[in-house]
């Protein structure tokens, strides 16, 4: 892909996130979703290898479906209150089917099955923009409804995406597979806590943006993909994967790490609503996390991955990349918890 090719495709991958941000029209919302999708799917097939077009495929198709189910409540909604404000949502069908196409876009459960199959086929950039900034714009809207949503669908929604994400990347060993179920999972907290405390949530999407953009890029720089490839990394980077298992651990939320921000505003807003039971439970979930997330770092920096590989590894690297980037999202998603209140205090300010 030439690249002036390949910018045009990012210029418009921003300006369909841009125009789904300052509509307040239904179908202004809609072309920049769809402004997004068509943006992206080019990305994903960039390679030409047959598991990147693959993915682009049940990508395309399933966006198209909740693009098609999100139409189809925007214009229910709107022949029967003569309105298409996003605020305005009033039919109880609409505000259904506006509620699940936008959850099939963030890929929540039940219908999360397409994500970690696109995230294994393309490669770790696309992947890094799928996991993040393909966010925004579905959960944007999401932010705008919460208000006209049922908070038991979205409670509901949340908590299964927590528990079978955590599940799922129990036996997981390729690592856009376990960032996809980690995306899927840290979603889900969002998902439960937006309608009681939308500035909350969104703290929470800006620290999982920082933390999965530190992930993503440590994996760029050492070129793995699956288990074994990144457990043979130790012996040319030790001290990047130290810091990946240090990242690995922010994901899960374990303190003193950046990411313990994240469940610790999220769980303590949850008890001031008196939502103690699903408070709980999401708990619970980070446990399972916890373990695959351990068990990742354990075959990282003490020990090999059982079995042989029998790809080619590149003990040094090709070709210099520019690490100011990497330093800084990386030292963020460690090191920042003690500017954690700030942050969330400016996040308040200015939501």
């Amino acid at each position: 892909m030439a690249a002036m090719t390949y910018y045009l495709f990012f210029y418009t991958l921003g300006l369909g996130t841009l125009l789904t941000f300052i509509s307040s029209h239904w179908l202004i919302a809609w072309a920049g979703l769809e402004i997004n999708m068509f943006a992206i799917v080019p990305l994903m097939a960039k390679t030409h290898h047959p598991r990147a077009s693959e993915a682009a495929t049940k990508y395309f198709i399933t966006q198209a479906f909740a693009s098609a189910i999100l139409l189809l409540g925007t214009i229910f909604n709107g022949s029967t209150w003569n309105t298409w404000d996003i605020s305005q949502i009033e039919t109880p069908g609409s505000i259904v089917l506006i509620t699940l196409a936008l959850s099939i876009k963030l890929g929540m459960v039940p219908l999360h099955f397409w994500l970690p199959e696109v995230m294994q086929g393309i490669d770790l950039t696309t992947g890094l923009i799928l996991a993040t900034w393909q966010k925004l714009a579905p959960f944007a809207l999401l932010l705008q409804i919460t208000h006209n949503t049922y908070p038991l669908l979205l409670i509901i929604f949340g908590l299964t995406s927590a528990w079978a994400a955590s599940w799922a990347g129990l036996n997981q060993t390729q690592l856009r597979k376990i960032l996809a179920y980690s995306s899927i999972a840290h979603l889900g907290w969002m998902l439960v806590i937006i309608q009681c405390a939308p500035e909350v949530a969104i703290f929470a999407l800006g620290i999982y943006i920082l933390m999965t953009t530190a992930a993503f890029l440590t994996l760029k720089e050492t070129s793995a993909t699956n288990m074994s490839k990144f457990t043979l990394a130790w012996s040319k980077t030790p001290v990047m994967m130290i810091l990946m298992s240090l990242i690995l651990l922010s994901l899960v939320g374990l303190p003193p790490l950046m990411g313990f921000s994240l469940k610790l505003v999220i769980l303590e807003e949850m008890s001031k609503q008196d939502m103690h039971g699903p408070a709980t439970m999401l708990a619970m979930s980070s446990l399972i996390s916890l373990y695959f997330y351990m068990r990742l770092c354990y075959f990282t920096i003490i020990s090999l991955f059982p079995g042989t590989t029998m790809s080619k590894t590149s003990w040094r690297r090709k070709k210099k990349r520019d690490k100011i980037t990497l330093a800084t999202v990386a030292t963020a998603a460690v090191i920042l918890l003690p500017l954690g209140p700030f942050i969330a205090v400016l996040v308040y300010f200015f939501i």
